[in-house]
């Protein structure tokens, strides 16, 4: 059974469609089947599609995001994913807050998976130049990569 993660920021347009592009390439690289997608805690972009900026920096990447729509989480997933990962921390108390009591999913942020930068934000690039976008895309492959690695050790056992 494929292991499935959820990635999560507050608008469901930049930070988690950038993560779930990062995971999908990274689980086509290394051959883990995986179940990703991206949500975001507040619903103010329901059914539209990632920004621009970082649309442009997915597809530079070799991993479009074009055909996501940004979603809120749900009750559900708490209890249908087996890791649900956000991208800061305001992102991940709102995530503990919204937690059911038969949720059963990990929660964790994104960076908490590289080593030496647990606790870390990945930054939110919506304020800022098209270059906070290449590093978001940064931070997004090097968490995808940690998870990677982490979680094919997890499939082994």
């Amino acid at each position: 059974m494929a292991i499935s993660v959820l990635f999560v920021c507050m608008g469901n347009i930049c930070r988690s469609p950038l993560a779930e592009a990062a995971l999908r390439q990274q689980s086509a690289l290394s051959g883990l089947s995986l179940i990703i997608d991206s949500a975001g805690t507040h619903d103010w972009h329901t059914g539209q599609p990632p920004d621009d900026r970082a649309q442009t920096v997915a597809a530079k990447n070799g991993a479009p995001i074009d055909h996501l729509r940004a979603r809120p989480v749900r009750t559900a997933d708490f209890r249908d994913f087996d890791h649900i990962i956000a991208l800061d921390g305001d992102n991940l108390r709102n995530l503990q807050a919204m937690e059911p009591v038969d949720g059963s999913a990990t929660l964790s942020l994104l960076l908490d998976h590289v080593e030496g930068r647990a606790g870390e934000n990945v930054a939110d690039p919506y304020y800022k130049d098209d270059q906070a976008f290449d590093v978001t895309w940064a931070d997004a492959v090097a968490g995808a990569k940690a998870l990677i690695k982490s979680l094919s050790r997890s499939q082994a056992v």
